[in-house]
């Protein structure tokens, strides 16, 4: 089993990266993105991939993943600031691509430590947000301690210095 490198690096996809370049035998996210799990991908590419949630908080409801192992948010530095935003982007892709047209209905975040189940970097895209439960409205509440926007937490990348 490989072990987990905690070296900083620049490259966009690299914090806490497995000594095989990047995969983590024992993280779910690695082996759907290597193909492992059967788990339908609606993205891939040298960068991230894109599959549904299995639990799903709103009709649209994705996860974009960096391919290679990359620990939560928390663990981000600003040289990470490239991947969020491609996330970002790919997440608009898929809601566009499944004909979500109002990008002001739309909620894209991550569930800030300790209250994220994988240890994977993963974006949520939720669409329509005007149509979320009750419980999902909650798991995926703004300005709360366990769930932080894209826009929040590129905000606090860029701040760092």
């Amino acid at each position: 089993m490989a072990a987990a490198v905690n070296t900083p690096t620049p490259e966009i996809g690299t914090t806490n990266q497995t000594d095989d370049g990047g995969y983590d035998q024992k993280c779910i996210f690695c082996k759907i993105v290597k193909g492992e799990m059967g788990t339908e991908l609606l993205h891939n590419d040298e960068t991230v991939s894109c599959f549904r949630d299995i639990h799903p908080g709103a009709p649209h409801h994705y996860l974009v993943v960096p391919n290679k192992h990359v620990g939560n948010c928390k663990s981000l530095r600003k040289e990470h600031v490239p991947l969020v935003e491609k996330m970002v982007e790919m997440g608009k892709e898929i809601l566009q691509k499944n004909n979500v047209t109002d990008l002001n209905d739309v909620r894209f975040g991550f569930h800030w430590p300790p209250f994220s189940s994988v240890t994977h970097l993963h974006l949520h895209v939720l669409a329509p947000v005007s149509q979320m439960g009750f419980m999902s409205r909650l798991v995926y509440r703004l300005n709360s301690y366990w769930f932080i926007t894209a826009d929040q937490l590129l905000q606090k990348l860029n701040s760092m210095s």
